[in-house]
């Protein structure tokens, strides 16, 4: 990747501006010189800043972030836990939720595996994981632009609203969007430490400098790629952009990508094996369902340009002019180039989800952090001698009072009833009234096991994709007529002592369950507006008068 402050690092400079300026906010006699800020000071920000961030996200955002990852290492851990389908097939691994898998059994050891912590121990562990990726953004800006850059970046990461929704969740993207920013960071750094190879008093210093911090960039690139393989589509950006200008390729290849590459993978997948039973190879697999088979439209598709006009812009939201004019500005075309070959890579599939582009967004905060650094350094004249805002503290104002509210509304209340409904839940079981659940909701509605932690029967409606292209899964079944499914199904429901469904079906099968014996214990809100099916203001919990 190409350094705009250091114009030989790949390349020819880009020319000046006109009138000879410097298209960098760093431009001399433009501005004082920012302090800079020590790097403890940075992550002790971080830390604070994302702790608070995981305590204050209470809402449900997507399935994978309980069913992909903590179900499994609730499983590891404690040996009960459901499995989807997935990992039925191979398509998942296991290095990350073994991450939480050992923070459980830490928690267990200490008896403090108690229903508060089962649910927020996990993203106070991401938060600390999403601190360094707040600190390794604010190096790579530094690295790339300069000191202001990088505390404008640092800002603008901490003040997006989706990256506060998003980034603590125990999301496999949030950590490759942390394994990103930390491999683009090393990786520059060793283009950088290449360009001074040239100077022979430091020949030694620099070659060895390079070439370790290559290897740590390659590392980082390769456990990114294990943990979500996609993640390949932007290292092969990086990796091919730059191989052109490495004179040793032979040597890297041989000596640097390939051996680290091959221990990476077979390190994982003898994890794989080990964990799984049998011979998997899971990149291999997960590739082969995603990408060549289109497996994942089974959960629906969007059209191509999605990501573009939909999808990023609601992410990144206002600060999207701000990032468009920072890469105008700063001409980093290899950078801004690898944010538009994400995007255009995944808007090829169907299936389309936020989560999926998350890892490039701190990369557009980053020219909305250039930008902002190129406003603080003009200052408008007042004519008239009175004071004003200024185009700077205006567009700072702008992005607080458009981005706060909405990360806290909707980290703190959009769809947080099935978060809620299973807090309670584990504490009734923790205190001995839950003797089985079943959820008549759509599939992985709510969390399971790793937040109940208890040991009790449970039922959900299943949604595995059939082999017969039409098949109706039971979530569907019950959402087209939800009386007769219940009675054709689960018959008597005298062998659950909790049901769980929101309120948009509940009127279907009220009659049913107190014909059961059932009565409402609990009403949670959920959400003020629908997503993509009726209404589900909130969740209700009926459970049988003899357990009362």
């Amino acid at each position: 990747m190409s350094h705009r402050r250091r114009p030989h690092a790949l390349g020819p400079p880009p020319p000046p501006e006109e009138g000879g300026g410097d298209a960098s906010p760093q431009s001399p006699g433009k501005a004082p010189q920012i302090r800079p800020w020590p790097e403890r000071r940075v992550l002790a920000l971080a830390l604070a800043f994302r702790a608070v961030n995981a305590l204050l996200v209470r809402t449900y955002f997507n399935p994978d972030e309980h069913w992909q990852c903590l179900e499994v290492a609730h499983r590891v851990a404690f040996g009960y836990g459901h499995l989807t389908w997935e990992w039925k097939r191979g398509l998942r691994g296991y290095l990350h939720p073994l991450i939480f898998a050992a923070l459980y059994k830490f928690l267990a050891f200490l008896h403090l595996d108690t229903p508060w912590f089962m649910v927020m121990a996990p993203r106070l562990l991401q938060s600390v994981f999403a601190a360094f990726g707040d600190l390794y953004l604010y190096k790579l800006s530094k690295l790339i632009f300069n000191e202001d850059v990088a505390q404008w970046t640092l800002f603008s990461q901490l003040v997006n609203w989706f990256m506060f929704f998003c980034i603590t969740r125990t999301l496999s993207n949030s950590l490759e969007t942390v394994l990103t920013v930390a491999g683009l960071y090393y990786w520059c750094i060793a283009i950088e430490s290449s360009k001074g190879i040239s100077v022979i008093s430091k020949h030694k210093a620099a070659s060895y400098q390079s070439a370790h911090s290559r290897k740590v960039a390659l590392l980082i690139a390769a456990l990114a790629c294990a943990i979500r393989p996609t993640s390949a589509i932007t290292w092969l950006y990086v990796g091919l952009l730059d191989f052109i200008y490495i004179k040793s390729k032979c040597r890297f290849l041989f000596l640097e990508v390939i051996p680290i590459g091959a221990i990476v993978l077979a390190a994982t997948t003898f994890l794989d094996w080990w964990m799984y039973g049998s011979r998997v190879i899971v990149p291999l697999n997960f590739l082969k369902f995603n990408l060549f088979s289109s497996g994942g439209d089974y959960y629906g598709t969007h059209i191509f340009h999605w990501y573009f006009t939909q999808g990023f812009p609601s992410m990144i939201w206002t600060f999207l002019p701000l990032s468009v004019f920072g890469v105008i500005k700063s001409r980093e075309w290899r950078l801004s180039g690898l944010i538009a070959w994400v995007l255009g890579v995944y808007s090829i599939l169907g299936h389309k989800e936020f989560r999926f582009v998350l890892p490039v967004l701190p990369l557009a905060l980053m020219f909305s952090g250039y930008f902002l650094a190129a406003m603080s350094q003009f200052k408008g004249k007042n004519l008239h001698g009175k004071r004003h805002f200024s185009r700077l503290q205006l567009s700072v104002i702008l992005l607080i009072i458009t981005n706060v509210p909405m990360a806290l509304y909707m980290s703190l209340f959009h769809q947080r009833g099935t978060e809620d409904v299973m807090f309670y839940l584990s504490k009734e079981a923790h205190n001995g009234r839950v003797k089985g659940v079943l959820f008549l909701m759509p599939c992985h509605s709510t969390p399971y096991y790793s937040t109940l932690h208890s040991s009790l029967p449970m039922r959900f409606l299943d949604c595995t994709p059939s082999d017969n292209k039409g098949t109706l899964d039971e979530s569907d079944r019950f959402l087209m007529n939800p009386l007769d499914f219940v009675g054709e199904v689960f018959g008597n429901l005298s062998s659950f002592s909790h049901i769980v469904l929101f309120e948009s079906e509940e009127r279907h099968v009220i009659q049913l369950l107190l014909h059961d014996s059932f009565q409402e214990v609990r009403r949670f809100f959920h959400s003020h507006f629908k997503i993509d099916r009726d209404l589900q203001s909130s969740v209700v919990v009926y459970s049988r008068r003899d357990v009362l």
